[in-house]
């Protein structure tokens, strides 16, 4: 399987900036795509390959920080680094609370930008790798048989064999068996491990 090219997209309505920002990035190896209008950008099908988006605030058609909603509101797991020549503490503070990776303001160094990307592709590879993780624990749990799924939630929530055939009204012998083929079929290596399956699924909730 061939690993693909880094995408960097750049949003931004002044094209000599979308050039400028484009030449660099691609003297340093990542392949980019420009856009002038925050729509286009939204209209794009995404590929599925390591990206990030540098992104204007002041956008014609629509405000970056709008931009940046829109993409969560639709699931676009894309980091945003904001470049502006406008920007002010509000802004970034919102940028920021939102997830972006940075907020740089025009004229910015070379050496600023590209560490900024490095940083939102490491991230958005981290990202990704959550996510793969999580559809392969859910379609374990979809082998499940709905014994197995109550079985599971009780485990992973601290109870004891004893305690879940208590509240079933069943064998201490069956809750074995049942929970044996739940640690098999989820393809847990011990109850840590199934209990972080159950909170990154949302099994049981997540710790803070």
């Amino acid at each position: 399987m061939s690993v693909q090219k880094p995408r960097i997209y750049v949003v931004d309505d002044d094209d000599s900036v979308c050039r400028s920002v484009a030449l660099l990035l691609e003297a340093n190896g990542f392949k980019t795509e420009c856009f002038t209008r925050a729509a286009d950008f939204l209209a794009l099908r995404h590929p599925k390959a390591p990206s990030c988006l540098i992104l204007d605030i002041e956008i014609p058609d629509i405000n970056g920080l709008d931009l940046q909603d829109a993409m969560r509101a639709r699931n676009i797991k894309i980091p945003v680094i904001f470049i502006t020549g406008h920007g002010d503490i509000p802004k970034s503070v919102r940028a920021m609370k939102a997830g972006a990776v940075d907020f740089l303001q025009k004229p910015f160094t070379e050496n600023k930008l590209l560490n900024a990307v490095v940083i939102a592709l490491k991230r958005n590879r981290i990202e990704a790798g959550e996510l793969t993780e999580i559809s392969s624990i859910k379609r374990r749990i979809k082998t499940l048989s709905p014994r197995e799924l109550e079985v599971f939630r009780f485990v992973a929530r601290g109870f004891m064999n004893k305690e879940i055939a208590e509240k079933r009204g069943t064998s201490l012998q069956t809750i074995k068996v049942h929970r044996g083929r739940v640690m098999l079929k989820m393809r847990a290596k011990n109850i840590t491990e199934l209990i972080r399956f159950a909170r990154k699924t949302g099994i049981i909730p997540s710790e803070k």
